[in-house]
């Protein structure tokens, strides 16, 4: 099944704050809700609806900070129902290659609640590495982006 990131607009607001993880992840991640207002608030995050063909699976959150050279995976939710399928995966995926193709992007960085092992192992696999910091409880994991001297002068 393809997955797509889509913007997220009035014909599928209510679908995106009515997706859920299980009551036992719910201290692991923002509400679609807040991440919205949040997004909405700083003017700079991206908020994108995770789909799996024509239905909302998931939601995911990016920026890029330009002074920093840093990409920010800020929020990855997988509703209750669609865990287990690889749809965070693949979301994450495409926002790393699209971090990638941003000449002046050499890092990006998500971060984890500690006791969430599923996300903190799937960050890991994709290639970040904790850094030691924590920020509102969160663990940081960076992923530096290795680029050809060419590409790092944005030829």
């Amino acid at each position: 099944m393809t997955v797509t990131l889509r913007e997220i607009t009035m014909d599928n607001f209510r679908e995106c704050i009515k997706l859920s993880v299980a009551e036992a992840q719910k201290g692991f991640v923002a509400s679609n809700m807040y991440s919205l207002a949040e997004a909405q608030a700083d003017g700079v995050s991206e908020p994108r609806a995770i789909y799996a063909g024509d239905q909302m699976v998931g939601f995911i959150m990016v920026d890029f900070e330009p002074k920093e050279d840093r990409g920010y995976i800020s929020r990855l939710m997988v509703a209750e129902d669609h865990q287990g399928n690889g749809y965070g995966r693949e979301a994450m995926r495409q926002v790393i290659e699209r971090f990638k193709r941003n000449p002046a992007c050499k890092e990006i960085q998500t971060a984890v609640v500690p006791e969430n092992v599923a996300a903190d192992t799937l960050y890991r696999s994709l290639g970040f590495e904790p850094t030691g910091e924590m920020d509102e409880g969160e663990a940081i994991l960076r992923m530096t982006i290795n680029r050809t001297p060419h590409q790092s002068l944005g030829l």
